[in-house]
Formats: C-alpha cells, structure tokens, sequence
C-alpha cells in the first residue's frame, strides 16, 4: 500500500517520527487536502501511534499524488457530518462510522 498510496487520489503517506524511537515512519492513510489544510481520515482511532506522534512532533510531511507537503499545528476534529471530506468518501467513511480527523496546516514554501 505504501507503493501506491501517494499516487491515488484520496490516500496518501504521512512521514512521521516516532516519539521514543526516533526513527522515521511511512503510514498510509486517506488524506483530503484543501487549500488551507488537509484533513486525514482517523479509520483507526485517535489513539494510533502515528497520530500520536504527529500530535507530539507538532507536524509531519504528507506524500500526497507524488508531491511532498510539510504540515504543522496538528489537531483532532470530531465531525460526524464529515464535511471536508468528498461526497463518495462521506459515505463509505460514514458507513465505517469514522468521524475523527486529523487537521493540519501547510507549512508556505520558502
């Protein structure tokens, strides 16, 4: 999945560093950027260890359709309505009872 996941519209890889371990991770999730920020699909729950470490790092590096972004200032949204997210993916996300996300920002290039 990590192969194909940052070519495929509407999943993406997160770059994240572990809290303890130091070492860079690869996750594939369902990510939905807009202009102003991508919002990622928390299909596992806000306990994952990559959203953790996202959380802890203040921000993480998303491959997404073959460009690199940096991201800041995490945080989680509860939205039972899913409404950043496409309609097709509301639905299936609706249907897996996913209402948690995480929000970030991109960092402006220099």
């Amino acid at each position: 999945m990590r192969l194909v996941a940052p070519r495929l519209p509407g999943l993406g890889l997160v770059v994240h560093v572990g809290r303890r371990s130091g070492r860079e991770y690869r996750t594939a999730v369902n990510v939905f950027p807009k202009q102003d920020r991508y919002t990622i699909a928390l299909t596992y729950g806000r306990q994952t260890d990559w959203a953790r470490n996202v959380l802890a790092a203040g921000g993480c590096r998303v491959v997404y359709r073959g460009r690199t972004v940096r991201l800041t200032n995490p945080r989680i949204v509860h939205d039972e309505t899913r409404s950043d997210i496409r309609p097709v993916e509301r639905v299936i996300l609706g249907w897996l009872r996913v209402s948690d996300f995480l929000v970030l920002d991109p960092v402006p290039a220099d």
